[in-house]
């Protein structure tokens, strides 16, 4: 008896019959991308360092405000805007929120807006003094009394030219959603390292430490069309400082090249910059001009990493919550203590001193807490997005990941530098090690006033509400009804 063959027609009938199922439908979602220039018309004072004596001298690459709007499947929307600026005034936050709300119903926790931090962008905060009736100031110590009013006008003028275009760009996001398929994926990127060094004497200094905590991840939330082929904007991250330059032109230092060079690489591309837990990370090397932009060619090819690294489809429903969380102050120093600190020959230390004596002669007494936002997206068990506002340092970033990482299924990304940076939101450790960030960094007055440092319960606070957010947003989900 000859031994059985199987034909080509059977072989191909039995692959057929054991052939894997269809593959699931994408979810339906619908996504919109919008950018704004948003460079100065004219020469303007410029925020980050203070060395700086006048207004800017020119323009390397302009400033940009992007607008990304999220549907899912439910009909729930999600804005995101990004900011090629040294931060978010709490008052510009407000505002926005004001618009969305009224205008677009949206909930507050449904919008997030982050900065890229560069140091190389326009003065945007002014000093607004606690009390009835007192007059806004402008916040640098470098401008001459008699320039003092021109500069606040300045500042106040280009804040309402910003309102409007980001309220415009958010209101065409908004109009002009379409489907889209979302997908996520991260890579890794290496210029990023700890600015937190010891010295022989204990105390830290800014100075690149190898040794330090990074996180070097490069999270990437992509927008495709409704067939998934065409790359519609891209969302990524990174946890670095924006402070490559300190020169006197505008510009949005790596953030801003690396979203330029994605952007040349993939027309018709908008690439969105949110700066995640980077309080204690710099770029290096730093101090040229090719830095800059080699760091920002490393960024847009590890964006590219990414999406060639398998993404993973994301599902919703969206869920989102935003809540500000007061965060106390250690003890604060008495009249006595002030007095005595207004006589140092420490130009800071005695202008902090001033601020303080100012504000308790006003309100009687200093604030005991400042509230700080924080903020949990869930895409479904995709994707959860932490923020929280701050120049928040890389130890969140660690905690939360895993903390979060043990409750949720999906990829954890953590932001910093959200809806409102009053300064910087350190750590427990950092606190009690002291240093920049953790301590001296708060006598430098910003949108407001604070009387001394964080008390070393922060951490835990704002961790503890991260925590509280994500389980309400669990919990509402299995309660839904189908």
């Amino acid at each position: 008896m000859q031994p059985l063959i199987p034909t080509l027609a059977v072989l191909l009938s039995i692959a057929g019959s054991t052939s894997a199922a269809p593959a699931p439908a994408p979810y339906l979602w619908k996504a919109s991308a919008v950018s704004t220039t948003i460079t100065p018309d004219k020469p303007m004072w410029m925020a980050g360092y203070a060395s700086r004596t006048g207004p800017s001298e020119g323009v390397r690459q302009d400033l940009h405000a992007k607008t990304l709007a999220i549907e899912d499947a439910d009909g729930q929307r999600l804005v995101i805007v990004t900011l090629d600026l040294i931060g978010v005034p709490r008052s510009l936050r407000d505002a926005i929120e004001k618009h969305t709300t009224e205008k677009h119903k949206l909930p507050p926790g449904s919008l997030l807006i982050n900065a890229s931090h560069t140091h190389s962008g326009p003065m945007i905060r002014i000093y607004e003094p606690r009390g009835k009736n007192r007059p806004e100031q402008v916040i640098s110590s470098k401008v001459a009394p008699e320039n003092e009013q021109q500069v606040l006008d300045e500042v106040r003028a280009y804040s309402a030219q910003l309102m409007e275009k980001i309220t415009a760009s958010i209101d065409q996001s908004l109009a002009t959603l379409t489907p889209a398929q979302l997908k996520y994926s991260f890579a890794r990127c290496g210029f990023s390292m700890n600015r937190r060094t010891r010295k022989p004497d204990g105390t830290f200094k800014n100075f690149p430490n190898p040794e330090g905590s990074v996180d070097q991840t490069v999270p990437t939330l992509q927008v495709y069309d409704a067939i998934g082929e065409n790359l519609k904007s891209v969302l990524f991250g990174y946890a670095c400082h924006a402070t490559t330059l300190g020169d006197m032109q505008i510009h949005g230092d790596w953030p801003g090249y690396a979203q330029q060079y994605f952007e040349t690489d993939h027309p018709g591309t908008v690439a969105m910059f949110i700066n995640g837990c980077s309080g204690d990370q710099n770029p290096y090397p730093r101090r040229k001009v090719e830095y800059m932009e080699r760091h920002g060619r490393a960024m847009a090819t590890a964006i590219d990493a990414a999406i060639f690294a398998n993404p993973v489809p994301v599902k919703g429903p969206l869920r989102a919550l935003l809540e500000w969380t007061p965060v106390a102050y250690d003890t604060p120093p008495t009249k006595a203590e002030l007095l005595e600190r207004q006589k140092s020959k420490d130009h800071y230390e005695k202008r902090y001193a001033t601020f303080l004596l100012d504000d308790l002669k006003h309100n009687g007494t200093l604030a005991k807490s400042y509230p700080v936002p924080v903020q949990v997206i869930r895409f479904g068990d995709s994707l959860t997005l932490a923020a929280i506002g701050g120049e928040v340092v890389i130890d969140y970033a660690h905690r939360l990941k895993k903390e979060l990482g043990e409750k949720n299924k999906g990829a954890i990304w953590i932001a910093g530098y959200s809806n409102d940076v009053m300064c910087y939101t350190p750590s427990k450790r950092i606190i009690e090690e002291g240093g920049y960030e953790g301590k001296t960094s708060m006598r430098y007055v910003r949108s407001t006033v604070h009387p001394t440092n964080w008390s070393p319960a922060i951490e835990d606070t704002l961790v503890k509400k991260v925590h509280q957010l994500n389980d309400q947003l669990n919990s509402a989900r299995s309660n839904k009804k189908p």
